[in-house]
This record gives C-alpha cells, sequence and structure tokens, in this order.
C-alpha cells in the first residue's frame, strides 16, 4: 500500500486488490489488469491524462473518501501539480508492486519503465527549455 498526500493536507492510500481492481472498472471501464491493453496502452493514457490518473486514484481511495464524506469533486479540488504528481508516483508505485507479488515481472517491468520514459520526457523538455535564448528564437522567427 503506497500514500500520497494531497493539497487539503489529507493523506490516502492506494491498494490494488481485486477489489480495488474491479471498483475501477465498473466505474471507469478502465482495467487496471492489463496495463499493455488498448491503443493507446493504459499505461500511456494515465502517463499523460491526469485527469484519467486522477479519476483512477480517486476509484482507487473511494471507500475512504466515502467515510470521510469527500467527493470526487473535492477530492479533484485538494489535486494540485505537486499532489498528481505524489499520487501518480503512488499508484505506479503500487502497480509495480502488485505485479511483482502476483507473479507478473513483465507488467512490473512495463509500468517501472513507463514511468521511467515520463521522468526523462520531463526532463528533455526542461533541457530544451533551459537551452532556449528567446530573444534569438524571436529574431528568427522574425527574420531579423
Amino acid at each position: 500500500m503506497k500514500a500520497f498526500t494531497d493539497n487539503a493536507g489529507k493523506t490516502w492510500s492506494v491498494a490494488m486488490t481485486i477489489d480495488s481492481v474491479k471498483r475501477v472498472r465498473d466505474l471507469l471501464g478502465v482495467n487496471l489488469v492489463e496495463p499493455e491493453a488498448g491503443e493507446p496502452p493504459l499505461l500511456t493514457r494515465l502517463g499523460t491524462d491526469e485527469i484519467l490518473l486522477c479519476d483512477v486514484v480517486y476509484c482507487l481511495i473511494k471507500p475512504q473518501a466515502d467515510a470521510l464524506g469527500v467527493t470526487d469533486v473535492d477530492f479533484g479540488r485538494a489535486l494540485g501539480g505537486d499532489a498528481i504528481l505524489a499520487a501518480q508516483t503512488a499508484l505506479y508505485e503500487e502497480l509495480v508492486d502488485f505485479f511483482q507479488k502476483r507473479g507478473r515481472p513483465d507488467r512490473a517491468r512495463a509500468v517501472a519503465a513507463q514511468k521511467t520514459m515520463i521522468e526523462m520526457a520531463i526532463e528533455n523538455v526542461r533541457m530544451k527549455l533551459d537551452a532556449m535564448n528567446p530573444q534569438a528564437e524571436l529574431a528568427r522567427i522574425l527574420g531579423n
């Protein structure tokens, strides 16, 4: 079980169990035990669609939220950038653990590889932005 804290200061525990996987499937039509399925694959969608990511995490923590009277809207309001990253990290780590314990190291590696690819893409964009000279780029665009 992995945990993260939202921007309202609430700590949530993300647990992958058959019950929670069925809840995600029933509420969102997303099958977490087939991360390679779909076009694009679920892992790619979770890495690029923040709304889907947050909806999946909410479904996983829904019993905790229900006990506290936290709706999906309330939960979404408490998810800023840093909390979304923390939730994503908790989800990916929980997926890796689930698949390792399930005897599916192939799926665990796929989740870990997706997380690494996201981190590398972010770093690549950061490096390009750091290297950019806005004045030179504007001059090039304007033909000066």
